[in-house]
């Protein structure tokens, strides 16, 4: 396998992983807006934790942006829509 291609596929899947870790929080969110949530959890703080630190960033440049609809918030979609763009385009200009 030629080089390129192998980056290609890695930068591929880390668009994945991170278009998986903006689901996760959006869910995550959701639920927790809901009121559902386990008290005194650690394991569970800490992946929320992790997931708003990763995530955030990225979403706060579309919430500029992007009109909130009353309570719904229309970022992670224009945003996950982005990547998706950006990260195919970008695959393709490395990939042979």
């Amino acid at each position: 396998m030629e080089a390129r291609t192998e980056i290609a596929d890695f930068v591929g899947s880390l668009i994945l992983v991170y278009t998986l870790c903006i689901v996760a929080w959006v869910v995550a969110s959701l639920i927790f807006s809901l009121g559902v949530r386990m008290p005194f959890t650690r394991w569970s703080n800490a992946i929320l934790d992790f997931l708003r630190d990763v995530s955030e960033p990225y979403l706060r440049i579309f919430r500029r942006f992007v009109p909130r609809l009353g309570p719904i918030d229309l970022s992670p979609m224009v945003a996950i829509f982005a990547l998706q763009i950006v990260g195919g385009l970008v695959v393709r200009a490395i990939s042979p």
